[in-house]
């Protein structure tokens, strides 16, 4: 029986992760004890830490770094290009050279919410609490929690 877990042989998974159905995973590292909910992607060279809780249908892009210890809600989208196009100046589909990977780190022990978007080159902060829903456009300062569209500072934890 097909168990539709979709693992690129080049995935570097740590000991005791636990994987849903239905995920898609090529070119990343996933630390131990972590565990993938269903409908998660997680791209190339994106790099998720120990004992992470990644929820169903969140995307995780290249040049992602998720620190240890880090909880993502439900249908949590990471960006990671600045200026995204289709085509390259010629009119042709982009490839890899036509475009910069801007990367963004979630330190160790933050949570995000369901519903999140976190734009390119953001840093969330080490245990940061992002509110459902939330595009966070700028850095998150350590042990803070943020809100809104653009997420604003709340309150310190």
């Amino acid at each position: 029986m097909n168990d539709f877990r979709c693992v690129a042989p080049d995935v570097k998974l740590g000991q005791n992760v636990k994987l849903a159905q239905f995920v898609n995973l090529y070119g990343c590292e996933i630390g131990d004890e972590t565990k993938l909910g269903t409908f998660v992607e997680v791209q190339k060279n994106a790099r998720i830490g120990r004992r992470c809780k990644i929820s169903s249908h969140s995307f995780v892009c290249e040049g992602v770094a998720i620190e240890d210890n880090v909880f993502i809600g439900h249908g949590v989208m990471f960006i990671n290009d600045v200026y995204p196009r289709a085509t390259a100046e010629g009119g042709a589909l982009q490839t890899e050279k036509d475009w910069t990977v801007t990367p963004t780190t979630v330190r160790k022990g933050a949570s995000i919410g369901t519903g999140a978007t976190i734009l390119a080159g953001v840093d969330v902060g080490e245990n940061a609490i992002v509110g459902a829903g939330s595009v966070v456009t700028k850095n998150v300062p350590a042990n803070t929690i943020v809100a809104g569209n653009p997420a604003r500072i709340l309150r310190a934890l």
